[in-house]
C-alpha cells in the first residue's frame, strides 16, 4: 500500500513510506473528493511561522479575485513553531505528514487534495501566490503541467537577494540545460518549485522520490510520458524567513538532482559511454593487431590489451543499458519505449545464446591454438609478441560470449510477465 491514511479526532495523519510496521488502528481509506473544488494549493511546511500566514492569505485572495473554488492545504512535516495553528486559524486544511522530506510532505498534501487542478509552492514567501491565475489559465486551456520560470530568459524575474549567485548563474541554468538535453524537457527553469498540474497527471506519474528530487522527478516523468507542458513567467522574491535559512543544500541537492538525471536515463548513463568505449576498442584493434604506427609509435600487444579492456568495459556498459531499461519499464519507473520493444523483437534470447556461444567457441579456439603452439615448444617460453596476438583476442571473445549468454537469460527474467 503506497499511502495509508489515519483519521482520528478530525485530524489527518498521512504516512508515505512504502513499508512499515503498523501500530494503532490504521486502515486504508478512499476519501471522497469535494467535486466543487477546482484548485488545491499545497504548501509543504517545516517551521515556516515567519511566512506561512502571508502565503495562505495571498492564495485565498487569488481565489477570490479569480472567482475560483479553491482550498489551501498545509502539509506540515513536523513543525515546532505553531504552523498548524496558524494555518487552521486562517481556514487552511492541515495535513500532518510524519515521514520527513520535501517529497513526503508534498505527496501527503497532494493525496489529500480535492481539486481537479493542484498548485504546489513553498511557504517561505519566495513565491507569490497572487500569481495563481496565470497557472490556472494555462491548466484550463489544456496544459497538464504548468511550470513557473524565474529566469529572465523565460520572461521571469529574480529580485535582488532572492537566489544565491551560484544557483542563479551556474547550478540552475546548467541543470535545466541538462534536463532539456537528456529528456527533451520543454522548460527553461526545471528547478522552479512553483508549478500547477492536473490530478490525473499526478496519478499517472507514480512519483517515487521523497526528498528535494520530487519536483525534478515530476518534470522528467512528465516529459517522458508525453504530457502537455507549459511554462509561465513568475517573479522570485527573497526568502522571508528569519528564524532559519533555506532547507535547500546547494551541493548535496545538486548532486541528488544529477544522480536522478542519470538514473532516469540509461542511455546517457550506460549506452553512450559504452558505445564510446566499444568504438575506441575496435579502433585499437584495427591499429594494434597488425602492428600499425600511430604518430611515430608502434602499437603492439600492450595496445591490443588496452583495446580489449575498452571492448569489455564498453560491452558491459551496453548490457547495463539494456538491463536497466528493461527493469525500469517493467517496474513503471519509465514509460513504454517503442525503440526498446523493436530491439527486443530482434535481440531474442535464442539469438543471444547463438551469438554468445559462437563468440565463446571462437575465443576458446584461439586460446586452444596458442596452447597447441605451446605444446609444440615443449611447454617452454613462447614468442610473446606473436602468441599474445591470439591469446588476447581469444580471451576477449570468450569473455564477451559468456557475458552475452548470462545477460540474455537475465534480461529474459526481467521481461517475464508480472502478475
Amino acid at each position: 500500500m503506497r499511502r495509508i491514511i489515519h483519521h482520528a479526532q478530525n485530524k489527518w495523519l498521512i504516512r508515505t513510506r512504502r513499508s512499515w510496521t503498523p501500530w494503532g488502528t490504521f486502515f486504508p481509506v478512499k476519501e471522497t473528493r469535494d467535486q466543487t473544488i477546482e484548485l488545491s494549493v499545497v504548501m509543504p511546511c517545516l517551521n515556516e511561522a515567519d511566512t506561512l500566514a502571508i502565503c495562505i492569505q495571498k492564495a485565498q485572495a487569488a481565489f477570490e479575485a479569480s472567482r475560483v473554488q479553491g482550498e489551501v492545504i498545509v502539509a506540515d512535516n513536523g513543525s515546532l513553531d505553531g504552523c498548524p495553528e496558524i494555518a487552521r486559524s486562517l481556514g487552511a486544511r492541515v495535513i500532518h505528514v510524519e515521514d520527513r522530506g520535501y517529497g513526503h510532505a508534498l505527496m501527503g498534501g497532494i493525496e489529500a487534495a480535492h481539486g481537479r487542478f493542484i498548485l504546489m509552492g513553498d511557504a517561505d514567501e519566495s513565491y507569490d501566490f497572487s500569481e495563481i491565475p496565470i497557472f490556472l489559465a494555462a491548466l484550463r486551456e489544456g496544459a497538464e503541467l504548468v511550470q513557473g520560470c524565474r529566469l529572465p530568459s523565460g520572461g521571469g524575474e529574480v529580485k535582488p537577494g532572492a537566489m544565491p549567485f551560484l544557483h542563479r548563474w551556474f547550478g540552475n541554468p546548467l541543470l535545466s540545460k541538462l534536463a532539456r538535453l537528456m529528456f527533451d524537457v520543454p522548460v527553461r527553469d526545471a528547478y522552479c518549485g512553483l508549478r500547477g498540474f492536473t490530478r490525473d497527471l499526478y496519478d499517472r506519474l507514480d512519483l517515487r522520490c521523497t526528498g528535494m528530487e520530487f519536483a525534478t522527478e515530476m518534470i522528467i516523468k512528465s516529459a517522458l510520458s508525453g504530457a502537455r507542458v507549459a511554462e509561465v513567467p513568475i517573479t522570485l522574491h527573497p526568502d522571508g524567513r528569519k528564524q532559519h535559512g533555506p532547507h535547500l543544500r546547494t551541493f548535496r541537492d545538486g548532486w541528488r538532482t544529477l544522480r536522478l538525471f542519470l538514473l532516469y536515463s540509461p542511455r546517457w548513463l550506460f549506452l553512450f559511454p559504452g558505445a564510446l568505449l566499444m568504438g575506441l576498442g575496435l579502433l585499437g584493434y584495427a591499429l594494434a593487431w597488425p602492428g600499425a604506427d600511430l604518430f611515430g609509435a608502434r602499437l603492439g600487444v600492450h595496445s591490443l590489451l588496452v583495446a580489449s579492456l575498452c571492448l569489455l568495459m564498453g560491452f558491459q556498459s551496453f548490457l547495463f543499458a539494456v538491463m536497466s531499461k528493461a527493469y525500469a519499464i517493467g517496474a513503471g519507473l519509465l514509460p513504454r519505449d517503442v525503440r526498446v520493444e523493436r530491439f527486443f523483437k530482434v535481440a531474442t534470447l535464442e539469438r543471444g545464446l547463438v551469438l554468445g556461444s559462437l563468440a565463446l567457441l571462437a575465443g576458446a579456439g584461439l586460446i586452444a591454438y596458442t596452447a597447441w603452439d605451446w605444446r609444440s615448444a615443449g611447454f617452454g617460453d613462447l614468442d610473446y609478441p606473436t602468441t599474445l596476438r591470439s591469446v588476447i583476442p581469444g580471451v576477449t571473445l570468450a569473455a564477451l560470449g559468456f557475458q552475452t549468454i548470462l545477460s540474455g537469460f537475465f534480461v529474459s527474467l526481467l521481461g517475464l510477465d508480472r502478475r
